[in-house]
């Protein structure tokens, strides 16, 4: 989601207080966020949390848009 709307790791992580490294280990499932850093996230993109967070992989967006490769 971070990088389909543009945004560095570190502009992300200076919006939501947290080190730019932590949004590179919750990007590759490395750590899991506390309850208050996956509101802030939430806040911040303006959905759900469940639509940030999941067990199950997402599709990237512009997949879903687009299509898949051929």
């Amino acid at each position: 989601m971070r990088a389909e709307r543009g945004l560095s790791r570190q502009d992300l992580a200076a919006a939501v207080d947290v080190n730019y490294q932590t949004i590179g280990y919750l990007e590759r499932g490395e750590y899991a966020p506390s309850l208050d850093l996956a509101f802030r996230l939430s806040d911040y993109f303006g959905l759900p949390i469940e639509a940030i967070f999941s067990r199950a992989p997402f599709t990237p967006l512009s997949e879903k848009v687009y299509g898949g490769p051929s």
